[in-house]
């Protein structure tokens, strides 16, 4: 997760802008998604509507780990330290989709969990 985090932020330019820009889109997720889905699910009037409520938690704390990272990343030579060696390009197209796993409720926690233990099973995400 930290190189997923890594490769979006420096995006095909490197530019310090995108870096900032991507750090804040990742908090605001966290931290303003994470409160939406709570606030549907205390106000929802039916079942459907608290279910949805819960998956927009679960959205909004797949950027936790993310956030934590890009904020990891912040630190100055951090981000060209964790892409020295890599093909940037290719990682920025090897992402496109992966990064699709944050819609899918709480995945991205699962795998940042599985890689902190080590798990080889998410190491190629």
């Amino acid at each position: 997760m930290r190189r997923l985090a890594a490769v979006v932020m420096h995006g095909p330019k490197g530019r310090r802008a995108r870096a900032l820009g991507i750090l804040a889109e990742f908090l605001f997720a966290a931290v303003i998604g994470t409160l939406f889905g709570v606030f549907v699910v205390l106000t929802a009037g039916s079942v459907s509507w608290r279910l949805i409520g819960v998956v927009l938690i679960g959205v909004g704390l797949n950027y936790v780990p993310l956030s934590r990272h890009a904020l990891a990343l912040r630190a100055p030579g951090a981000l060209a330290a964790e892409l020295d060696g890599v093909d940037v390009k290719a990682e920025v197209q090897r992402y496109a989709l992966r990064q699709l796993w944050v819609c899918l409720p709480l995945a991205v926690v699962v795998f940042d969990r599985r890689q902190a233990s080590g798990s080889e099973a998410t190491r190629s995400l």
